[in-house]
């Protein structure tokens, strides 16, 4: 399943190499929400993976963006104690412009809307 959120982003970290074929990368969005007259602002932590980590090159600190991603769960044990640790993992990012309910997305894809009509005979 996949979720999105948009806020403003306000860290990039480095390319950390885990593997010899696994790398990941971070960035963080700040998203502020006015809850009963209060303003509460979250920062939520994403990671990219592997041909994704390149995601955060097209933006700069400040930029409104609207992140896509999907929440990851992992289970593992170590001196016989059970650990858990989730991972927002995003795969799309998308710049948003001031006061634009739908933004549009920062590349062009060949791939059709899903409600596109595929009338070709293979």
């Amino acid at each position: 399943m996949s979720y999105e959120i948009i806020g403003k982003l306000v860290a990039k970290f480095n390319v950390v190499q885990r593997t010899e074929t696994f790398k990941t990368r971070e960035f963080v969005i700040e998203k502020s929400e006015d809850i009963g007259g209060r303003t509460i602002t979250n920062y939520v932590k994403f990671q990219c993976v592997q041909d994704k980590t390149a995601l955060p090159d097209k933006f700069n600190i400040g930029d409104e963006v609207k992140v896509l991603f999907n929440i990851k769960g992992t289970k593992w044990v170590k001196d016989g104690k059970e650990n858990y640790i989730t991972n927002l993992d995003a795969w799309r990012m998308e710049t948003v412009k001031m006061g634009e309910q739908n933004p549009a997305p920062d590349f062009i894809s060949d791939t059709p809307p899903p409600d596109a009509v595929d009338d070709l005979p293979f």
